[in-house]
């Protein structure tokens, strides 16, 4: 193996250009061309290759989004377009592909190693729903900007005694909405993956004011429900006054954490690593501290399974 390339695909995630840094400086320690492919499985198909140096990826590992950008292509979807993407990899001469993104990259990912061409993923996704791996490449950053935000909301919802419904993002997993609610004190947490109802909310709520207490902030993961229509809701039920915060793409971006740094650092250099050994249809992940390479068939066949333990706990600590 000579020549190796590196893509990232789908939504952005802080931490993905350390990634990027880490494979491209392994690969050219390794004595490695590495070619960085621009906007994703588009620039696959339409042959948007540069070679990237050691100075390419220079002050780089603090700046969110990525410098490869990314974009999402329904031609990459076809069999026609991953056939025109493999012959772009094979007319410049690439003997790998690392991609960098959440499950559907992966899940092109897997298209082309089926394809005969060796291909490792690498789980850059804030929602840390990737199976397989503890967490992927810009979920603790995304959790600390969301609590950043809880604990601006609560200095005004504790001078206005007010109810704030904070929507964060996570359409299919709760790990953003559950980790920062647990971190930020939310007294009531609302994911996917839990059935709550309007009532038991309302009877939290009351309780609290019952108790003295003059605020509340309910985190509602995108997946559940609109927080503007749970707000009226809890307003209309409570009497209480509500507002609503939905924090949207602002979670994406900022400067990673200096944990998302080293997980980055640690997942793209073991890409290249796997690269290099031979493997062809794997992802990198991360186990009780351990980066580790795993098969594509277990990161895409089962679904990522939430630690619900967090929840329960959530509500212990917020009676």
């Amino acid at each position: 193996m000579k020549r190796i390339a590196v893509l990232t695909s789908g939504g952005d995630a802080p931490g993905m250009n350390a990634a990027i840094r880490a494979v491209v400086r392994n690969g050219i320690y390794h004595g490695l061309h590495v070619f960085g492919v621009y906007r994703g499985y588009t620039g696959l198909i339409q042959g948007d290759f540069k070679e990237l140096s050691v100075g390419s990826v220079g002050d780089v590992i603090q700046r969110g989004g990525t410098i490869l950008y990314s974009a999402r292509c329904d031609e990459f979807r076809t069999e026609e377009g991953r056939q025109q993407a493999v012959e772009q990899l094979r007319k410049h001469q690439i003997d790998g592909l690392i991609t960098i993104g959440g499950d559907g990259t992966f899940q092109g990912a897997k298209k082309l190693t089926e394809l005969g061409f060796p291909t490792i993923g690498v789980p850059g996704t804030i929602d840390n729903d990737i199976n397989g791996t503890d967490y992927t490449i810009g979920f603790d950053t995304a959790i600390n900007t969301v609590i950043d935000a809880i604990d601006r909301i609560r200095d005004t919802a504790t001078s206005h005694e007010r109810t704030y419904i904070v929507e964060v993002m996570g359409r299919d997993a709760g790990d953003i909405a559950l980790l920062a609610g647990l971190a930020g004190g939310a007294e009531s947490i609302l994911i996917p993956e839990v059935n709550s109802s309007l009532e038991e909310i309302i009877a939290r709520l009351k309780h609290g004011a019952d108790r003295g207490k003059k605020h509340s902030i309910i985190i509602v993961a995108e997946g559940v429900g609109s927080a503007v229509d749970i707000g009226r809701q809890v307003q209309k039920a409570t009497g209480f006054e509500t507002r609503i915060t939905v924090l949207g793409h602002v979670q994406r971006g900022g400067t990673p954490t200096a944990f998302d740094r080293v997980l980055a650092s640690r997942m793209g250099a073991k890409a290249v690593d796997l690269l290099l050994s031979g493997k062809k249809d794997m992802m990198v992940a991360i186990r009780n501290n351990e980066v580790l390479g795993i098969d594509f068939d277990e990161a895409n066949s089962q679904k990522h399974h939430l630690d619900l333990s967090n929840h329960h706990l959530a509500s212990i600590l917020s009676i």
